[in-house]
C-alpha cells in the first residue's frame, strides 16, 4: 500500500506566488584608471614610434640612432650578475606586478556600495557623502559640540567632543545614532564604528 500523497492542485483562480528570491551581492565598482592606462599608452606609443623610426632610418641606408647601438654594445657586453642589469630587471618585474595589481583589482575605495533590490540598478555612496551624513547626526546628539568621522571600507572612526552632560551618557546616545545612522545609509557592508569621546577644555 502506497502512502504517497497525491499533488494538491491549485485552486481555480488563485494567483501563483513565486518564491521571493535573494537580492544580488553587491561588488565593489570597477574603476575605469584613465590615467594610468593613457600613461603607458603614451610611453608605448612613444617607444614604438622610435624603435619605428630608427628601423626605417637603418632600412634607407643610414646608420641607426648613437643610444641603441652604444645600449646594444653595453648589453653584449654586460654579465648577467651585474648590478645594472638586476636593477633594471626589478624595476620590470614591480611594473609588471603593478600593472597586474591594476588589471586585478575594482579600485574605487572611495566609492561604498550599496544593498541592491531587485532591479539591477547599482547605487554607491562616497566617502565624503557618509562622513557628512555621520557627522552631521552626531553633532545633533544632545551635549555633543563638535565632531570628526573618518570612514573607511571596513570602519568608520567618530571622534566627538562634549561639552555638557556625562561622558558615559553622550557615548551611549552617540553610539545608538551612529548605528541608526549607519543602517539608515543602506550600505551593502556597513563598517564597523569606533566612537571615541572627549571632554571639551574650553570653558562656558
Amino acid at each position: 500500500m502506497s502512502t504517497d500523497a497525491p499533488p494538491t492542485e491549485a485552486a481555480p483562480g488563485s494567483v501563483p506566488v513565486l518564491e521571493e528570491q535573494p537580492p544580488p551581492r553587491a561588488h565593489r565598482f570597477w574603476s575605469v584608471r584613465r590615467v594610468p592606462a593613457a600613461l603607458l599608452a603614451l610611453v608605448l606609443l612613444a617607444g614604438a614610434g622610435l624603435l619605428l623610426y630608427d628601423v626605417a632610418s637603418v632600412r634607407a641606408g643610414r646608420p641607426g640612432m648613437h643610444w641603441r647601438r652604444v645600449l646594444a654594445d653595453d648589453l653584449a657586453t654586460r654579465q648577467l650578475d651585474d648590478v645594472v642589469v638586476l636593477v633594471g630587471a626589478a624595476v620590470a618585474i614591480a611594473l609588471g606586478v603593478w600593472l597586474l595589481v591594476l588589471a586585478c583589482t575594482p579600485g574605487l575605495r572611495a566609492v561604498l556600495p550599496m544593498r541592491r533590490g531587485a532591479d539591477p540598478l547599482r547605487a554607491g555612496l562616497r566617502r565624503e557623502a557618509v562622513e557628512t551624513v555621520l557627522r552631521d547626526r552626531a553633532v545633533a546628539v544632545a551635549g555633543v559640540r563638535s565632531a570628526r568621522v573618518r570612514a573607511r571600507r571596513h570602519k568608520a572612526a567618530v571622534r566627538a567632543v562634549v561639552h555638557f552632560r556625562e561622558l558615559g551618557d553622550v557615548r551611549a546616545d552617540l553610539d545608538a545614532a551612529m548605528r541608526d545612522a549607519v543602517e539608515e545609509l543602506g550600505l551593502a557592508r556597513p563598517p564597523r564604528l569606533s566612537v571615541h569621546v572627549t571632554r571639551s577644555s574650553r570653558k562656558g
